[in-house]
């Protein structure tokens, strides 16, 4: 699909060491280099073996070159009760920002959205990412600060799980 110049399709398994650069890149962009421990074999597994849990589109510039990505998967709300798509990426290559690019694929998102009969879009973004909390925003996507995010993983995950 053709959004803003940018030809915007689904993943195939064969996008997989496109995908992976993209989440180095962006990794990268967030200091966050040292946390990526993602594969070509787990990525091709968890998104395209046989239960994927999130799906990925690329954007091709008009010359057919990789210029962003969107990783997704499907949530849920109680309080709607629908489903809810929950955008875990969204990076642009810095050379293709400023082009409307990374609105194509807010815009081919909340499409998809839209189809699948979701309730929401949700994604969150780092404090300190004011270029991008000020495009959402343009967007108009709203801040949730009545929220706080709390993750748990390692060796914190391995103790309460034998809890």
């Amino acid at each position: 699909m053709l959004i803003h110049g940018l030809d915007i399709r689904s993943a195939t398994p064969h996008d997989v060491p496109v995908i992976l650069d993209f989440i180095k890149a962006l990794a990268d962009y967030e200091k966050l280099s040292d946390e990526v421990t993602a594969t070509e074999e787990a990525l091709r597994s968890t998104l395209f073996g046989e239960k994927p849990v999130a799906e990925v589109v690329i954007g091709y510039d008009e010359s057919g070159i990789a210029a962003g990505f969107a990783l997704f998967f499907h949530n849920y709300s109680t309080f709607l009760a629908k489903q809810g798509m929950y955008l875990e990426d969204l990076f642009v290559k810095p050379e293709y920002r400023g082009r409307g690019f990374g609105k194509a694929l807010l815009v081919y998102l909340a499409r998809l959205a839209q189809e699948r009969n979701c309730g929401r879009l949700e994604w969150s973004v780092l404090d300190w990412n004011t270029p991008a909390i000020e495009f959402y925003k343009s967007l108009g996507a709203k801040p949730m600060d009545e929220w706080t995010v709390f993750r748990i993983t390692g060796d914190a995950l391995e103790t309460l799980a034998k809890a």
